[in-house]
């Protein structure tokens, strides 16, 4: 079994309390043997990571990978123009290769700015399977569920076959959920018959919640409840494992509704921002005891995969909200994109923290540049100045998927020119 030893680092471990320690990291196969301030070990590999950090790989608990291929084509609009009159009709042309390459794209950009892990949920999910399992990245797939049309069962199915055909694949790092898309398209039959599915055969859910103010209205109408309400007297949080994804809109009864709920919620900021959704009330949730993730949602919408962004939005918008400084601090908002995040994947024994016995997913940050200097308070640091094109070195699994800035199992060249010919065909004309 091959061991790599990673030297002279500044490693944050991401367990709660622990501060950063100067010392060296032990891999043997895909696992963390040691985390200690000097390890004298023989090994295969040796990274010198003096004047870096080593931290947990960031997670990425919200994403709709493919959408890379119509980032920046339809920006600028409102939530329901941009979906109904550019993404959905772009998305009705995608082939299955478009997903593939799409996917690609997005976990390029995804290993390029420090992600080790993501949630994806989308269509086509074997092509999204089988590029998580080319690239060596980790990731929870869902193939996203409608249920406003009669399909004859097909998607269910999909969803279904995705299961039971790619749970533990890539030597575990492909895990799934099954995946109703949201309350205002998926209507109570078909969405009992899911939660009862998903409680059965134990699977996790993963679905969009209270998004805009659309959808709080649309949800109002059709059922007198809020969209948490309607979701909460169907059953989804009486046993399964719920990814929620947004959760901007809430009340405070919505709020008590979500409370003991297994699973959480994945805090998109900037898509929320950038889409003029609102800012969710994310110290709220915290203090009801719910687990926040941090999320980028798709491209087409967010712009940005880069997690790091996310984190600085996610904290300044919290400071903003409250008009308080001191409410969602860098650590806080470190941990949301690391073990938080895990959770929510329901992976957090084996990802999310450095330590003895967990899989080896680690960034490396190159903390020798101007913007990062000097050190006074790392996770400051990082959560307030760090960028995605700060990442030295990516590890997921044991194995290395970019050094040096350079990635190591895609050919950046092919993506670029596959990605680029597919996403010109896919707008032509919108």
């Amino acid at each position: 079994m091959k061991r790599m030893l990673i030297k002279h680092g500044t490693i944050l471990t991401m367990r709660e309390g622990e501060q950063p320690i100067a010392g060296d990291l032990l891999i043997e196969g895909d696992r963390i043997m040691e985390v200690a301030p000097f390890i004298e070990q023989p090994a295969d590999l040796v990274i010198e990571a003096r004047g870096m950090a080593v931290m947990p790989g960031l997670i990425n608990a919200h994403n709709h990978g493919a959408m890379s291929l119509l980032r920046a084509f339809s920006d600028d609009r409102k939530l329901m123009d941009w979906l109904e009159k550019k993404m959905l009709p772009a998305e009705a042309r995608m082939t299955e290769e478009d997903v593939y390459w799409g996917t690609q794209l997005a976990i390029a950009e995804m290993i390029r700015s420090g992600t080790t892990s993501f949630a994806d949920m989308y269509v086509y999910m074997d092509a999204v399977a089988q590029a998580v399992l080319d690239s060596g990245m980790r990731a929870s797939l869902t193939r996203g569920l409608v249920f406003l049309e009669d399909d004859g069962g097909k998607r269910m199915q999909e969803g279904i076959d995705l299961i039971e055909k790619w749970s533990g694949a890539g030597e575990g790092r492909i895990t799934t959920m099954l995946g109703p898309h949201a309350p205002y398209t998926c209507p109570p039959e078909p969405l009992r018959e899911v939660i009862a599915l998903a409680r059965e055969r134990g699977i996790p859910l993963h679905i969009h919640l209270a998004e805009t103010k659309e959808e709080i209205v649309k949800i109002r109408e059709k059922y007198g409840q809020t969209p948490t309400e309607y979701l909460y007297h169907l059953g989804m949080f009486e046993q399964s494992h719920v990814l929620l994804a947004h959760a901007v809109h809430l009340t405070r009864r919505d709020l008590g509704f979500l409370r003991g709920m297994r699973g959480g919620v994945a805090h998109n900021p900037v898509s929320n921002l950038k889409l003029g959704c609102g800012i969710a009330p994310v110290m709220e949730m915290k203090k009801h005891g719910i687990t926040v993730g941090l999320g980028t949602d798709g491209a087409g919408s967010a712009t940005t995969l880069d997690m790091f962004a996310e984190i600085k939005a996610a904290t300044w918008m919290q400071k903003l909200d409250t008009g308080d400084p001191t409410q969602l601090s860098a650590e806080e908002a470190l941990r949301m994109a690391t073990i938080e995040s895990a959770k929510l994947l329901g992976i957090d024994h084996e990802v999310g923290t450095l330590e003895a016995g967990k899989k080896a997913d680690v960034i490396l940050i190159d903390l020798n540049q101007p913007h990062l200097q000097p050190v006074h308070n790392l996770a400051s640091l990082l959560a307030y100045s760090a960028n995605g094109s700060d990442v030295d070195t990516v590890i997921v699994n044991g194995k290395v998927l970019m050094r040096k800035r350079q990635l190591t199992t895609l050919s950046w060249e092919e993506v670029q020119k596959e990605a680029a010919g597919r996403a010109a065909r896919l707008v032509h004309g919108l």
